[in-house]
């Protein structure tokens, strides 16, 4: 049943990935209504999704047999990466706001070419070349350096755990792509990196003193709500969709999650980032549009980045 959704799914790939977009712009959200510690919530967030990833996975063995051992590894590998980048990005939403560290997240999109060509081989194209200017332009101006009134706690401290979210990220997904060869089955090699995260969350925060088991309510309700739109439906519906979509479409689908959570953040947490924040935040994304359009003349390439699914 639920494989068979997965591919009614595939068929409507822009309305997925749209859904999908949309859905994960919610992720810095809840974790400011959580109001828990950064391990924390990244415990949770991985805990509360393991059930409905294991009972996926559990359907797609099923239905298309065993992964390789080698891809399960891979996976679990995956997991430690998925842990470091949502504790870090954790702390970039404390210092920077929940709209800010969406968008410093997504620079993603940029970093793993990078890190594709120094640990793969594979040289980035023209276009993310020419996008690297134009998103540090746009971290110079989100970091308070220019001008007065900059929103967030730290803001400068922020933007340098931002960069390093974006590059964690960037090695946690090379990492998963190459653990899932077979995109009919996206849940399984989810559930082992999830699984991973949640226990090496653990280890990470017990040394900062950001582990809480017992969180009161209803921080475990926003935790169960994000567990379920983001680390579930968001990640599941958009690993789906997007290999499924034109390069440029998938550039303008992806700046769904970064816009929306900015807006949202204003909309409902209150935020109010300084213009030039805003205008840094604008930059960002003209960068991450530029670095997934593909140029005239550039042969076709298989999309090596997903959004930042916060």
């Amino acid at each position: 049943m639920i494989v068979a959704v997965f591919a009614a799914l595939g068929r409507r790939p822009v309305m997925t990935a749209v859904l999908g977009a949309l859905s994960i712009a919610f992720s810095g959200i809840l974790v400011r209504l959580a109001d828990v510690e950064p391990a924390t919530a990244a415990i949770f967030r991985c805990a509360y999704a393991l059930p409905a990833l294991g009972l996926i996975a559990y359907l797609e063995r099923r239905a298309y047999g065993p992964r390789p051992a080698a891809q399960v590894r891979l996976a679990m590998l995956a997991g430690i990466f998925l842990a470091l980048d949502l504790v870090i990005w954790h702390h970039t939403i404390a210092l920077v706001g929940a709209g800010l560290a969406t968008v410093l997240g997504n620079m993603q999109v940029v970093l793993v070419a990078f890190l594709a060509w120094m640990i793969l081989g594979e040289r980035p194209p023209r276009r993310t070349l020419l996008a690297l200017p134009v998103v540090l332009a746009g971290v110079v101006l989100i970091s308070g350096v220019i001008g007065t009134g900059a929103y967030g706690a730290n803001p400068g401290l922020g933007v340098i755990l931002g960069i390093v979210v974006g590059f964690v990220y960037a090695a946690f997904l090379l990492v998963l792509r190459r653990g899932n060869s077979d995109l009919r089955r996206p849940a399984g090699p989810l559930f082992d990196a999830t699984l991973i995260g949640a226990l090496a969350s653990v280890v990470i925060g017990l040394p900062l003193g950001e582990v809480d088991l017992v969180p009161s309510w209803p921080s475990h309700g926003w935790l169960l709500v994000l567990a379920l739109t983001s680390q579930v439906v968001g990640w599941l519906i958009i690993s789906v969709s997007l290999p499924r979509l034109p390069a440029a479409l998938t550039s303008v689908i992806l700046t769904l999650q970064p816009v929306g959570s900015v807006l949202l953040a204003m909309l409902l947490l209150g935020e109010a980032p300084s213009a030039i924040q805003l205008l840094g935040a604008g930059v960002i994304l003209v960068g991450l549009v530029l670095a997934t359009l593909r140029l005239r003349g550039e042969p076709a390439r298989r999309p090596v980045a997903e959004p930042e699914i916060g």
